[in-house]
């Protein structure tokens, strides 16, 4: 494995007890590179290998509906990790209680972490790694190049980013090596009660799990297989219109980790004759997810007004006290009771199906900040319902589509006009020539 996927949090002497994988963002035991570090150095020391799993009573907003699809491939983790020899801890609570009681009582040798660029989840490492003393590595497994490898600064926007990501491509979209099956047996531990773990979440029951889509690296790679089988042909023609099924439906498993990106771009590269489509899909799976943990590591305010640039701030500001010809409520926006059907029919799909088409979830957006009192409202609104409801939320895809749509991250200045300044503007006329509104607002309101 490519040692720059590696970085030491901190240093020291290991131990003599196993080595600890704390999985957080990336939840699959195949295509692991964290777990494959982990053994790798268990390997090295002869020791176990134990993977912990912190189970935190709330996240950032997410409801029953995020956290059933997670625990669903959590089972299958701690399955497929006991084919492998390797131990599971479900862990319940905060990761800087938890963590380091479990490396005290295994008297660990060494600790694993998952690259996460969002503030909590960099907050939660840090706190770790005042409580333990033991060597910490941080290894980016979600992305193909490493966030840190791509580039060591905030870039202005994918053209930017996409020369860096191009060159060091043929470095790091590698083949994976195999996990072994452990051969040091991990530390006995009772069986895991999933019931109680549950019962220690504090999140709201109220919105509903999906069923359409199964969680877990199983399903994800069926939906992989049918993505390249029945719509990659498609994708580049249609991927823009959301009355299609014409789009990967990967999503909510890159949030979970429950398939690499990096099994999907190769995967996608296998297939001959459809080099355009596959193109345009790696610059978004590629490029712009990227992109995106870019602007998360390197922007502190990723969710604000003051993470926008400069001249978004200031067209924001200059265009605070327009007039609007609508002011909805959060409840309003939330029971999807605009005036405007097409902005309704894209709420609600993303209530029902915990997911709404990509080329909506910009339009949806943008129309907050212009029914909204004030840009900071819009975005509060926008993070809320897209946390809330997205099985994909909570994620920097999220936060930088919302950051593009409202305040023109990664995008430059239009022509001025009123409320939204020089940020770019989405109608509804201009949807109606992309595609067949009528035929989108009947799929999800009905006739």
């Amino acid at each position: 494995m490519n040692p720059e996927r590696v970085r030491v949090l901190k240093e020291g002497r290991p131990g003599q007890g196993p080595v600890v994988y704390w999985m957080s963002r990336d939840q699959r035991v195949a295509d692991n590179w964290a777990l494959l570090h982990a053994q790798d150095l268990a390997l090295q020391r002869q020791v176990p290998l134990v993977v912990a799993f912190c189970l935190v009573p709330g996240f950032l907003g997410a409801t029953q509906r995020q956290y059933g699809f997670m625990l669903v491939g959590l089972r299958q983790v701690q399955a497929h990790l006991a084919e492998y020899g390797i131990g599971f801890r479900l862990l319940t609570g905060l990761p800087g209680e938890q963590l380091p009681l479990l490396v005290t009582e295994l008297g660990a040798g060494e600790l694993v972490v998952d690259f996460d660029p969002l503030r909590i989840k960099r907050a939660w490492r840090s706190r770790v790694g005042e409580r333990v003393q033991l060597p910490i590595y941080e290894v980016d497994a979600h992305n193909v190049v490493p966030c840190w490898v791509a580039s060591a600064k905030q870039e202005y926007a994918a053209y930017t980013i996409r020369p860096k990501i191009q060159r060091l491509l043929p470095e790091f979209l590698e083949p994976f090596p195999p996990l072994e099956r452990h051969p040091f047996q991990a530390p006995a531990a009772g069986a895991t009660d999933w019931a109680a773990a549950e019962r220690t979440l504090q999140v709201d029951k109220g919105v509903a799990e999906v069923t359409w889509l199964r969680a877990g690296a199983e399903a994800a790679r069926e939906v992989l297989q049918l993505f390249v089988a029945s719509k990659l042909a498609d994708y580049e023609t249609h991927r823009n219109d959301p009355t299609r099924d014409a789009q990967s439906n990967l999503s909510p498993y890159l949030h979970f980790g429950h398939i690499s990106a990096q099994r999907v771009a190769l995967a996608l590269r296998a297939q001959p004759g459809h080099d355009a489509a596959t193109g345009a899909f790696l610059e978004e799976l590629i490029v712009r997810r990227e992109l995106a943990d870019n602007y998360c590591l390197h922007n502190a305010h990723y969710d604000s007004l003051a993470g926008f640039p400069n001249w978004a701030q200031q067209t924001l500001n200059a265009h605070r006290d327009d007039p609007r010809p609508y002011i909805y409520s959060l409840e309003t926006f939330e029971r999807a009771q605009t005036h405007d059907e097409l902005w309704n029919a894209a709420q609600m799909e993303m209530v029902r199906r915990g997911k709404m088409h990509g080329y909506m979830r910009m339009y949806w957006a943008k129309k907050i900040l212009e029914w909204s009192a004030s840009p900071e409202e819009a975005i509060e609104s926008a993070i809320y319902l897209n946390d809330r409801y997205e099985l994909d939320g909570r994620d920097p895809n999220g936060y930088t589509g919302i950051a593009w749509s409202i305040g023109g991250v990664h995008d430059r200045a239009w022509r001025e006009r009123e409320i939204y300044g020089k940020i770019r503007y989405m109608s509804y006329s201009g949807a109606k020539r992309k595609f067949d509104v009528r035929g989108y607002v009947r799929q999800q309101l009905g006739p």
